[in-house]
């Protein structure tokens, strides 16, 4: 059974910083894209970041191009997501996914696909 556990979220300042994990286990995704999505209350779920297999190519939704960096660490199936200079309007649920296709393109991960494997999330707040 593939399981995908997210930590790291929490309450922090404008301004703060958080680093998000997600350890994957029950198969391997290191031929795979994986990333972030978050949900704040109200609205639909959003792509924030996606890493390639290799970790060489990634993608970020443009209002957190330059603030938060995605990486990965195939060794330990883990994907992280540091967010700087956060801001209110970062407060969501993030959720990591993980594509059960191999070898797609961060940019292709803007489009939910039935073949993503979800995360159950985690709360970031950010207060003003």
């Amino acid at each position: 059974q593939v399981q995908l556990v997210e930590s790291g979220g929490g309450l922090v300042q404008a301004g703060g910083s958080l680093r998000l994990s997600c350890a994957a286990s029950g198969r391997t995704f290191s031929s795979h894209t994986m990333g972030w999505f978050r949900q704040a209350p109200g609205k639909e779920r959003e792509f924030v970041a996606a890493i390639d297999w290799s970790g060489g190519s990634t993608a970020y939704e443009d209002s957190v191009k330059g603030r938060f960096i995605i990486s990965r660490d195939n060794a330990k199936n883990t994907v992280y997501l540091q967010m700087n200079s956060l801001e209110p309007e970062d407060t969501a649920v993030y959720y990591c996914v993980a594509d059960g296709s191999p070898f797609s393109t961060p940019q292709a991960m803007r489009v939910i696909m039935t073949s993503y494997y979800w995360g159950q999330g985690t709360q970031v707040t950010v207060s003003s």
